[in-house]
C-alpha cells in the first residue's frame, strides 16, 4: 500500500474518484497512525508522515468509498497539563461522513485505568469496541434540487423526531419505520402537506452515542443530544444497510421533502460531545488533542461544563471553529439542509467566561456567504452563569423565545401577570428584538417543545411523572407552568375533558395568531401524550413514539384549519412591527386594544396590571410590503380573549372600526360548528370561559 503525501485540506477522508486523501488536525500529536480495516476487520496501520500546519495527512490511491478506518494518536499523557494522548485507543475521525458498527461499553474505551484512577493511562486496546469510520461516496444526483428559501414570515415549523414520527405509522412499511426513508414515505409527506407546515425541525441526526449509564439501565439516548460526529447522519435511522447508506438515504429524504415544499432544519449540538467529563470515554477529540478541543478548568485535569453534559467545546481555538463551520457548510452545500437550530447556543458565545454576542463564532457566521443565507435559530441559553440570553443574539439570528412560552402558559392557566407582557409576546416581542434591527420573525414562538410536556400533558398534569427514566422522578423540569384542569392524568370526567380540549385550542390559537414564527411540537395536533413524562430523552418506545391509533381527529382538523387560516392572512404574519399609528387611507391604526366594554384601553387600563379579558383589533392593511414591493391587503380582524374561569358578555367596538363583524372561529367549539354568525358594531357577544374568538370585518379595508 503506497502512501503519498496528500494535502492538509480538506480535513477528513476525501474521495476524489481515484483515491482518498486523509487529514487529521492535532497540535499535540507526536505521531499519527491511519488505521485501515479490511472485510475481516483486520487492522493495518499506516504512519501519516506529512505534517502541514499541525494537519497530519496522506493520500492512498485506489482506496475509495466503503473503506473502514480510524486513527491512533501518539503524544504526551499528562492529565495535569490537559493532555490525554493514548495510542491504545482507536479514535474516530471528527470529519467522518459515515460510520459502521456500534460502541461496546467495555472498560477499554476509557482512556484511564479503572483500578488506579483517571490520571493513570490504560493500555487496553479499544479497537474491538469502537465503530469504524467510512470513506464516503460523495456523488449523488440531486435532480436540480436546491434550498427552498421560504421567507421567515411565511414559515411554520414542525419540531419532530425521525423515529418517533414514523415508527408506528400504519401506512409506512415495517422496513422503513423509524428511518429517513420512512419520513420521506408518501403517507408522511401527505400528512405534513395537509397539515400546512412549511418546515420540519428534526431532533439531532448527527451521529450520536447511547450513553453507558442509559445502556446499563436498558434505556437509550432517544433525543440524540450526544454527538460524536458533526458530519455523519445517524446510521440507526437508515433502512439502507449498505456501507454509507445513511448519507444517500438522508439526501433522498431532503430531496423528497423539498419537492413537497417543506424545508429541513436540523437541531445541532455543537456545544459538547459524547466524550463526557474526565471520567468519560475516549472516542475522538479527547485522544486527538484534548486541551485544544475542550475548555478545561484552571486544574486542567477537569473540563469546564456549561452544558450539563460533562464538557464544552473550546470556541476560542481556530480549528474548533473551523470544525463547526466546515460542518455547517457541508450540511448546506452537500446535504441541502435549509437551516439549523443550535442547542444551548449561549455556550457557543462564551469567550473567556461570559456570554459574548460579539464572539468569534458569531463573527464568522455573520461573514460566511454560505451559512448566513440559511435559517439560523438559537436556543439562547445554557446552564452556566449568565447563560439566559433571550433577545441578545446578533441580527442574523432568530431565537427560541422562552418568554413567549412562559407567558402564554401562565396567561391561559390564570396566573397573574401584566397585560403588557402578554401584549408584547402576542405582537412579536418587540421589547426583545426591535432595538437590534430585527423583525417580528426573530421570535420563534412555541408553547411546547421536545423538552417538557406535550400540549396534551400540559393540560393534564400538574406534576411530572418521569418514573420510567429510572432517576426517582428527580430529572426534568419541576416548574412546568402546567395545569391539569381539575384531575391529574387520564380521567372520565366530562367537564375536565371538555376544558382540556378548549385549553389546547387556546394554546394553538394563541401560537398561530401571534406575530413571529410559530413552532408546533410534532404530535400536539393529534393529542399525543407522554403519560406525564416531561423528559423523554431516554424513552425510545411508545412513550415518545406517535400513537397513530389514538389520533384526536377533531383536534387535528382544527389545527389544519388554523394553520391554513394563518397562511391565508398576512395580518398574522407581518414583516414589520406594529406602530399603533393611523394607517394612511384606512382611518384606523394598525393595532388597537380594547376592554370587554368595547372601549379602547387607556393608560390606566394598561397600568392596572393583570387582566384576563381583552379585545385586539388587527388592521388588514399590512404596513410592511412583501419582498416584491407589493402592498399587502387583508381583512380586518377582532380577537376576543377570555382567560377568566367564567363566561363573559363583551361589547364590540363602535362603527369606527367596522360596521359588521363575521364569526370566523372560536376555541369553545369545532371549526365546522362556527356557522355564519354576524354582529353589528356595538353588539354584545358572549365569550365562554377560557376561550378565544376571532371575528372578521364584513367590509374590505382601504388599500395602502
Amino acid at each position: 500500500m503506497k502512501l503519498l503525501g496528500g494535502y492538509p485540506y480538506p480535513l477528513g477522508a476525501t474521495f476524489d474518484g481515484v483515491g482518498t486523501n486523509f487529514s487529521l488536525f492535532s497540535e499535540i500529536a507526536e505521531r499519527v497512525e491511519l488505521c485501515l480495516f479490511d472485510d475481516d476487520d483486520q487492522e493495518t496501520r499506516v504512519d501519516l508522515e506529512e505534517v502541514t500546519g499541525y494537519c497530519w495527512h496522506g493520500y492512498l490511491p485506489a482506496v475509495g468509498p466503503g473503506q473502514r478506518y480510524g486513527y491512533r494518536v501518539y503524544g504526551p499523557w499528562d492529565p495535569e497539563g490537559g493532555h490525554k494522548c493514548n495510542p491504545a485507543k482507536l479514535l474516530l475521525d471528527p470529519y467522518a461522513k459515515a460510520f459502521s458498527g456500534r460502541i461496546e461499553w467495555d472498560e477499554a474505551v476509557f482512556p484511564y485505568d479503572f483500578k488506579k484512577g483517571h490520571e493513570h493511562r490504560s493500555e487496553s486496546d479499544s479497537g474491538p469496541f469502537i465503530p469504524r469510520c467510512l470513506v464516503n461516496q460523495p456523488f449523488f444526483d440531486w435532480n436540480g434540487d436546491r434550498l427552498l428559501r421560504i421567507p421567515w414570515h411565511d414559515t411554520i415549523i414542525y419540531e419532530t423526531h425521525v423515529k418517533g414520527l414514523t415508527m408506528n405509522h400504519p401506512d409506512v412499511p415495517d422496513e422503513l419505520r423509524g428511518t429517513y426513508a420512512g419520513l420521506a414515505h408518501p403517507s408522511i409527506i401527505n400528512y405534513l402537506t395537509e397539515l400546512n407546515i412549511t418546515a420540519v425541525e428534526l431532533l439531532p441526526i448527527h451521529q450520536f452515542v447511547h450513553d453507558k449509564h442509559l445502556i446499563d439501565r436498558y434505556l437509550r439516548n432517544y433525543w440524540g443530544y450526544n454527538s460524536i460526529s458533526y458530519f455523519a447522519p445517524h446510521d440507526e435511522y437508515v433502512s439502507d444497510m449498505r456501507a454509507g447508506g445513511a448519507v444517500a438515504e438522508f439526501k433522498n429524504m431532503v430531496k423528497t421533502l423539498h419537492r413537497a415544499g417543506i424545508e429541513v432544519i436540523l437541531d445541532v449540538v455543537y456545544n459538547h460531545t459524547a466524550e463526557g467529563n474526565h471520567l468519560g470515554p475516549m472516542l475522538s477529540l479527547k485522544g486527538i488533542d484534548n486541551a485544544y478541543y475542550y475548555r478545561l478548568t484552571d486544574d486542567k485535569r477537569y473540563f469546564m461544563d456549561y452544558t450539563g453534559c460533562g464538557n464544552s467545546l473550546n470556541m476560542r481555538n481556530p480549528h474548533v471553529l473551523q470544525l463547526i463551520m466546515d460542518s455547517l457548510r457541508y450540511w448546506i452545500l452537500e446535504m441541502h439542509v435549509d437551516g439549523f437550530r443550535f442547542d444551548l447556543a449561549a455556550t457557543l458565545a462564551r469567550e473567556l467566561h461570559d456570554v459574548n454576542k460579539l464572539s468569534a463564532f458569531f463573527d464568522i457566521i455573520q461573514q460566511d456567504p454560505v451559512i448566513n443565507q440559511v435559517k439560523l435559530i438559537a436556543e439562547p441559553w445554557d446552564i452556566g452563569e449568565g447563560g439566559y440570553q433571550v433577545g441578545n443574539f446578533p441580527p442574523v439570528w432568530t431565537e427560541w423565545n422562552g418568554k413567549f412560552r412562559d407567558c402564554i402558559r401562565d396567561f391561559w392557566r390564570g396566573e397573574e401577570q401584566t397585560l403588557q407582557e402578554f401584549a408584547s409576546r402576542f405582537t412579536g416581542s418587540s421589547d426583545l428584538y426591535e432595538n437590534s434591527s430585527r423583525r417580528p420573525f426573530a421570535s420563534i414562538n412555541f408553547v411546547t417543545c421536545h423538552d417538557g410536556f406535550t400540549m396534551t400533558d400540559l393540560v393534564s398534569y400538574n406534576d411530572k411523572h418521569n418514573e420510567a427514566n429510572g432517576e426517582d422522578n428527580k430529572d426534568g423540569e419541576s416548574h412546568n407552568r402546567s395545569w391539569n384542569c381539575g384531575a391529574e392524568g387520564p380521567t372520565d370526567d366530562v367537564d375536565v375533558i371538555r376544558l382540556r380540549k378548549r385549553q389546547i385550542r387556546n394554546f394553538l390559537a394563541t401560537l398561530l395568531l401571534s406575530q413571529g414564527v410559530p413552532m408546533l411540537l410534532g404530535g400536539d395536533e393529534i393529542g399525543r401524550t407522554q403519560q406525564g413524562n416531561n423528559n423523554g430523552y431516554c424513552q425510545d418506545n411508545e412513550i415518545t413514539w406517535y400513537d397513530w391509533k389514538a389520533v384526536d381527529e377533531e383536534l387535528l382538523e382544527f389545527c389544519r384549519k388554523l394553520i391554513r387560516f394563518r397562511r391565508s392572512h398576512p395580518a398574522f404574519r407581518r414583516r414589520g412591527w406594529f406602530q399603533g399609528k393611523l394607517i394612511h387611507g384606512s382611518g384606523t391604526r394598525d393595532i388597537a386594544w380594547f376592554t370587554i366594554q368595547g372601549e379602547e384601553m387607556t393608560e390606566h387600563d394598561w397600568e392596572r396590571g393583570y387582566t384576563q379579558t381583552l379585545g385586539i383589533f388587527l388592521n388588514g392593511a399590512v404596513r410592511a410590503p412583501n419582498p416584491q414591493k407589493e402592498a399587502l391587503t387583508d381583512d380586518n380582524f377582532y380577537i376576543l380573549i377570555n382567560a377568566h374561569n367564567e363566561p363573559l358578555s363583551c361589547t364590540l367596538p363602535d362603527a369606527q372600526w367596522a360596521d359588521r363583524w363575521l364569526f370566523v372561529f372560536g376555541t369553545d367549539r369545532d371549526w365546522d360548528e362556527s356557522g355564519e354568525e354576524e354582529y353589528e358594531a356595538g353588539d354584545r357577544i358572549k365569550i365562554e370561559a377560557r376561550s378565544l374568538v376571532v371575528l372578521r370585518a364584513a367590509e374590505n379595508p382601504t388599500s395602502l
